[in-house]
């Protein structure tokens, strides 16, 4: 259940006459070079770089069809970088937003995402699946938005008024996360693969329940139960805090987070001792609902769910005690949730 935040990654395009397309990133100062006539799986490997995931999107457009002519993009963003909030899927998106408005095409939005989610997957090598692109495409302003991963399915959830979206930023990132996310995703596979022969209807963890998991635990690994257990628990605290949200219960829905860190921390083991120490210095300040980590973890940012009238506390009292604590000055934003995509003339 994410929801997009007052972040922005423009992408500004121009075309070429030539097959080329030129890329430049403001935040990096770096330029990238790609030949459209060598376009296609194989031809051209991953860089290693920021590059990546532009390139990445526009070779899936391509394997889908789309047709192009060289351009100049020049890319900015203020999505803080490596931070857990999605600055790679904003990029892709605003890429393969532009590239199919200039060109022409009209976008739709789900198979935007869908194509993003396939650059993750296929070109960039990380298995991560389709929220953040999802939602990049179809953020509402002053909403949340639930997600069936499976169908892609979704509906709108209205944020209460006179609270806010606070998000403490760690300034940590572990540089393992990426390798430990593609781990988490394996382990996760193999409980699959171990509870579909007590039956065949389970494809994937969402198909189970904790009744049906402890019942065939023996059957599974010590680390492998956990991190089942962790995605079982979590798909049914998503659905609760969805049911809280439409009610305004937002103790409910802030306690729901809270066990969602926890699980996180202990079940998923994706946290670190930053993270962890930034959601209790959270949870012990006045007018706080709830706080979680966010993003892959091993670093990164917690959100918050704060009363509008103890923001400024809030944030006074998380930021000397983080930095009392860990000798860092964190970053905190104060968000709204945002719309998705656009175009900006």
């Amino acid at each position: 259940m994410p929801c997009a935040i007052d972040f922005s990654t423009f992408v500004a395009i121009a075309p070429r006459n030539d097959h080329k397309v030129l890329i430049y990133s403001h935040h990096f100062t770096q330029h990238a070079e790609y030949d459209l006539d060598s376009i296609g799986f194989g031809t051209q490997k991953r860089k290693g770089t920021w590059s990546d995931y532009v390139w990445g999107v526009i070779l899936m457009l391509s394997d889908e069809g789309a047709q192009f002519k060289g351009s100049n993009l020049s890319i900015s963003s203020d999505v803080p970088i490596g931070s857990g909030l999605s600055s790679s899927a904003a990029l892709e998106v605003s890429t393969g937003f532009a590239i199919l408005d200039s060109h022409g095409y009209q976008v739709d939005r789900r198979r935007l995402a869908q194509v993003c989610s396939r650059a993750d997957n296929e070109f960039v090598g990380i298995r991560s699946g389709i929220m953040d692109q999802f939602v990049s495409c179809n953020g509402e302003e002053g909403k949340a938005l639930l997600l069936d991963c499976r169908s892609l399915e979704y509906r709108q959830l209205s944020i209460p008024d006179g609270v806010r979206i606070v998000i403490c930023n760690t300034l940590v990132k572990h540089a393992h996360a990426s390798s430990e996310y593609n781990t988490r995703r394996a382990e996760c596979e193999e409980g699959v693969e171990v509870l579909s022969k007590f039956n065949p209807n389970v494809s994937s963890l969402r198909d189970v329940n904790m009744k049906d998991l402890e019942m065939h635990s023996e059957a599974l690994d010590k680390v492998i139960l956990k991190r089942c257990r962790h995605v079982v628990t979590e798909n049914a605290r998503t659905l609760a805090a969805a049911a809280a949200l439409e009610e305004s219960n937002l103790e409910r829905f802030g306690g729901l987070m809270l066990a969602s860190h926890e699980s996180l921390a202990k079940d998923y083991e994706v946290s670190c001792p930053e993270l962890d120490i930034m959601v209790e210095l959270a949870m012990a300040c006045d007018g706080v609902y709830g706080a979680r980590m966010t993003g892959g973890g091993f670093g990164g940012c917690t959100v918050n769910l704060v009363k509008e009238e103890s923001v400024e506390s809030f944030v006074s009292t998380v930021s000397q005690g983080y930095e009392k604590a860990t000798g860092k000055h964190p970053e905190i934003y104060v968000c709204e949730a945002a719309g998705g995509a656009e175009r900006v003339r």
